[in-house]
């Protein structure tokens, strides 16, 4: 099997307030990419969609551009900036720290699958 695609032509777009997710749905793999507008912050602009006080997916992502800091549930916070790779777990809220855009791609699969759905 081989199955090709590009992010250009996305499968399927989730607009939401400050931002946006294209999402290519693959056998095997789920890829989105975000963009996060100055202004995002999940506890504003996706807690109301998700129904849930922090972010309950798991993130295996790289930044494209921009910066974001995170803080887990639990206090510890970190800033992600471009080029970096990152793992998030479950219970976080993050919000866009640049005066530009921060763009992210998420290879974890369930961004792209849940993220910004509701319930």
């Amino acid at each position: 099997m081989i199955e090709i695609k590009t992010p250009d032509k996305p499968d399927e777009r989730r607009d939401f307030p400050h931002g946006h997710l294209e999402a290519v749905h693959m056998y095997g793999i789920d890829f989105a990419v975000a963009t996060f507008e100055p202004g995002w912050r999940w506890s504003k602009s996706i807690a109301p969609i998700a129904g849930t006080d922090s972010c309950q997916i798991h993130h295996h992502g790289y930044v494209l551009q921009g910066r974001m800091r995170v803080r887990m549930d639990d206090g510890t916070e970190a800033e992600v900036w471009a080029h970096d790779v990152f793992v998030i777990s479950p219970g976080h809220d993050a919000w866009v720290i640049s005066d530009e855009a921060c763009v992210v791609y998420d290879f974890g699969g369930a961004m792209a699958q849940e993220y910004a759905k509701g319930k």
